[in-house]
């Protein structure tokens, strides 16, 4: 699957630049980091010297060493995402699972919730696929996320997620479950080097289909790919030029296939299939539980918190961390 393109040499230079440019700022960042972890000690330090004559208070204590704890939990991330492909983008989808509105409502409350966090971690997003529900949320959204390690972080996120909450659509108030399923996939255009044979896809326009405004077209502008050896199909209508369309089509269908070449060096292609299991009961990685209490518990690591609010307001690097350090102690 792995193929160098053609045009050899301008474009192996232009990769091994754009690479070693890389590298060269994810070092400086680190570097960086190492000294901020360094001059955080030192004030750290000095802060209690001061504690100690009662000279500030615990509280000021207290908000230096929650510096100081991020700091050190930040580059012990970054220590454990070691892989080549955690360094790069990413692309997430969100589906919501059966039930309607309800559990379109909770795909669309996940799509806040990760939409927070990447402004949170100073990412960058690309809206690629976008499909609004019939009265509320949203039936499918495809998201490209830019930012150092956003694949290696969210990687964690892969997985079905359970609300359950009194739901706002039923006049009875009853309590509702719903499901929604997240996938991330690696995506670079610098480093992914997977080329891809016109004759193994099958492309197909359509006119895009919405509620109105941005995402709804006249014209047959959407675009549909379907890779014929593997059966992938991806899909984008978010843009009015089918152009720019298929180019959004094309990156995500190559970013999947690129996951699947990770997964056959990992001989993991069963562990990939076992995550596309029914959206419902028994397979979620993670439960929201709004009522009768406040709890949000990862059931692969047993890591939760009552504080449901800011989870939902993208306060969720304690669940990736957890969910990543129990990788590393598993294997």
């Amino acid at each position: 699957m792995r193929q160098l393109t053609t045009d050899q040499n301008f474009w192996d230079d232009n990769q091994s630049a754009s690479k070693q440019l890389k590298k060269i700022s994810l070092l400086e960042k680190d570097i960086n980091l190492w000294k901020k972890i360094d001059t955080a000690v030192n004030d750290f330090n000095i802060l209690i010297e001061f504690y100690e004559s009662d000279d500030v208070s615990i509280e000021e204590v207290e908000n230096e060493l929650e510096i100081l704890v991020n700091l050190v939990n930040d580059i012990e991330l970054k220590t454990i995402l070691g892989q080549p492909q955690d360094i790069q983008n990413a692309i997430m989808t969100i589906h919501p699972g059966a039930g309607g509105t309800e559990s379109q409502d909770w795909a669309e409350m996940l799509y806040r919730m990760y939409n927070r966090w990447f402004e949170n971690k100073g990412f960058k997003k690309n809206v690629i696929d976008f499909q609004p529900g019939d009265e509320a949320g949203i039936k499918d959204i495809t998201i490209e996320i830019q930012g150092d390690y956003a694949y290696g972080f969210l990687k964690a996120e892969v997985g079905v997620h359970r609300l359950v909450r009194i739901s706002p659509f039923d006049s009875n108030s009853r309590r509702h479950t719903s499901f929604a399923s997240v996938f991330v996939f690696p995506s670079s255009d610098d480093e992914i080097e997977i080329e891809i044979d016109q004759n193994d896809i099958r492309i197909d326009t359509y006119r895009a289909s919405g509620a109105g405004g941005q995402h709804v077209n006249k014209t047959d502008s959407a675009i549909r790919i379907t890779h014929l050896p593997t059966g992938l199909v991806v899909q984008c209508q978010n843009q009015r030029s089918q152009h720019k369309n298929k180019a959004s089509a094309l990156k995500v269908l190559k970013a999947r296939l690129y996951q699947l070449e990770i997964d056959k060096e990992k001989e993991a292609i069963k562990d990939l299939e076992d995550k596309k299991k029914e959206i419902a009961w028994g397979s979620q990685i993670r439960s929201y539980v709004f009522h009768p209490y406040n709890l949000v518990k990862d059931h692969r690591t047993n890591h939760e918190t009552g504080n449901i609010s800011a989870v939902m307001d993208g306060k969720i690097d304690n669940f990736i961390r957890s969910f990543l350090i129990h990788k590393i102690d598993s294997n």
